[in-house]
This record gives C-alpha cells, structure tokens and sequence, in this order.
C-alpha cells in the first residue's frame, strides 16, 4: 500500500518536524499496543489522552494548517489498519475530551503547566467517555459519571439512561450528617440514595395546603412517589404508631425501608422553610425506630426530612447535637394554580 503523501490542497505544509512527531506516535502506539495484549482498554485510553493532549500543547494545525488531522487520520491507518479509533472524528473527540478536562482544578497536577492522565480514566471505555464529556455541562458532573461508571460497572446504555434521567441534578445538594453518624461504606451509599430536590409535580394541591394535605397527596399517589424517591425505597406505612414501653404513642409522616440499605429510612414533610426544631423530632423518631423497628440484622435507621426550603448553614449548624443520621431536602410542586380563578372560570360557565 502506498503511503498517503502530503498535500497542499489540504491545506498541510510539508515539515520534517511533522514527520518526526507521526514516528514518535507510531512508536508509543506499537508500544500502548504491547501493553494492551493485557490492559487493552487502560493503556488504550491513557494513548487517546496523550494524543489530544499533542494535538491541544502543540497547537498541530496552527502549526501544520487545518488539514492535518485528516492527513494523521490517514497516516495512522496506514500504520494500523486493523485499528478502528483513528478516524478524524476520533481524533478530533480527543482534542476536545482533553481540552474539556485541561479547565479543571480538581484534576490539574501542578509540574510546571501540566496536566496529569486521571488513573481512574483507564478504568472507563472509550464511547462511555465520549458519551460522559459531551454531555455534561461541567468537569464536576462528568467525573460524578465517570466515578459512577467504574461503581456500577455501568454499560454504555444504563450510562446514557441515567445521564438522560439527570442522576447528577437529582443527587446534588441534599444536607445530611451520615459522614459522622454512619459507617463509611453505609454513609456513601446513603448519601447516593438522597436528592435534592423531589419533584411532586404529580400532587395537584390546592393553593393554602398543608402538611396533612401533602401527606395525603403523597400516600394516594404512592406508587409515583416510590418512583421519584429512587430505587431501592419499600413502603412501610404513614403515620405509623411508634409506642413507646410507658404507654405513649408517636407517629411519624411516613416510614420507609431500604432494600439497599438495609434500614428503615423516617420522612417527615414540611411545607415551610426549615427551622432546627425540626431536626431534634425527627432525631427521635429515628432512634425510636431503631428501638421499635429495627431488627438486629439492619443497619441504623436514617431520618429524611423533606420542606418546603432550608438554608444550608443553618441545616448544618442544627445537626452539631444530633447523634442520629439525618438529611435534609426540599420538594418542588407544579405552579399551582389559583383557587379563585378556578372558581371564576365555573362561574362563567353556569351563566
């Protein structure tokens, strides 16, 4: 086979120097190539990685003209025809999948200006990170993918589902103290089981409802509920009575289990901003299920407190004396709509 020669249409000026870097990558790739008869994909995707990187630090058509990387693609092919990643749309997805990292603080390693291949890249195919870098709307939310990737041993598709349903968004901001109250690997799971905030955009409440009418909304919608909590939540009950050994009962909103879990999870709703008195009442009725429900094969019993908005600050000075795990979210309605104009609207329609 004849090998691609330079050519001016393409906009390419001939270089010594071009030729110099297409060797140096022929050999690090026969090289990745060696390494990959064990790691394919690591040593693979560390190769990608170091190839946008070339093409971004030595500005290559700038310097070469915007016809280069359809002149690499073809040299590269030739080199390697049994390989499939170096079409010039490839070759262009790792420009731009270095590029999009290169902006980042959180993965920069300071030597100079460089920035260092992430270990854990190599642990994640190709098509998932293109998938993961052209979707996300930020360095953060990619590697919130990425890290979840490599937990969940997730295939391209689940990947791309649950990008679609906005895992990232749903499991930002929820306030919780199950770092210092749980175990490590119970505490990371938990805080993944949490969102914030719940969409009830399925309750049609009226304009002045309250915390009964919420409740109510919720257990007649349940299954809709079950579904916007997340995988894993098994009803138990509302206003379940927790009776303690001297007669007194108590009975929180709604109690939960998780299967995941392996514990009883405590909601109570608010439909007012959160204030601290709401963290000490539901620290009781965690450590009463732990007392009441609890078997001796679960974990710790967790609380969830849902309201209508918190101020993070404050959410996180009132957990100081807590000693049970708590979270604290908030749930968004539909616009609701006005009771009077409802009313008017009948009243037009009689006449």
């Amino acid at each position: 086979m004849n090998k691609p020669e330079f050519t001016y249409n393409q906009g390419i000026v001939p270089s010594v120097e071009y030729h110099e870097w297409l060797k140096s990558l022929k050999l690090r790739y026969k090289d990745a190539q060696i390494k990959a008869s064990v790691k394919v994909n690591s040593e693979l995707i560390r190769f990608y990685w170091s190839l946008g990187k070339d093409i971004v630090a030595m500005k290559v058509e700038d310097h070469w003209g915007k016809g280069v990387l359809n002149q690499l693609s073809l040299d590269l092919k030739d080199t390697f025809p049994q390989q499939n990643g170096f079409s010039v749309t490839n070759l262009k997805y790792m420009k731009r999948w270095y590029s999009f990292y290169a902006q980042s603080d959180e993965i920069r390693h300071q030597l100079g200006d460089e920035l260092e291949f992430p270990a854990n890249f190599s642990l994640v195919p190709w098509r998932h990170h293109i998938s993961i870098f052209t979707k996300s709307n930020s360095v953060k939310e990619a590697l919130f993918y990425i890290n979840k990737t490599i937990e969940g041993n997730w295939s391209r598709s689940t990947l791309e589902n649950k990008m679609e349903e906005k895992l990232y968004v749903k499991q930002g901001c929820a306030v919780t103290n199950f770092s210092s109250k749980l175990p490590a690997a119970q505490s990371k799971l938990a805080e993944e089981v949490l969102k914030d905030p719940y969409k009830l955009d399925f309750l049609h409440l009226k304009e002045d409802y309250d915390e009964k009418d919420l409740e109510d909304a919720l257990a007649h919608n349940i299954t809709r509920f079950l579904l916007e909590l997340g995988q894993g939540f098994a009803y138990v009950g509302r206003q379940m009575e927790l009776r303690m050994p001297g007669g007194q009962s108590f009975y929180p909103d709604m109690i939960f289990y998780h299967i995941h879990l392996k514990c009883y999870v405590v909601i109570e709703l608010k439909v007012v901003k959160f204030i601290p008195e709401f963290a000490g009442k539901l620290n009781f009725y965690v450590s009463a299920a732990d007392h009441l429900l609890k078997k001796d094969d679960d974990n710790p019993s967790i609380g969830l407190l849902i309201c209508k908005s918190k101020d993070d600050t404050v959410v996180k000075w009132s957990f100081e004396d807590i000693n049970k795990p708590i979270g604290v979210s908030t749930y968004q309605l539909q616009e609701i709509v006005d009771q009077t104009i409802i009313s008017a609207s009948k009243g037009l329609m009689k006449e």
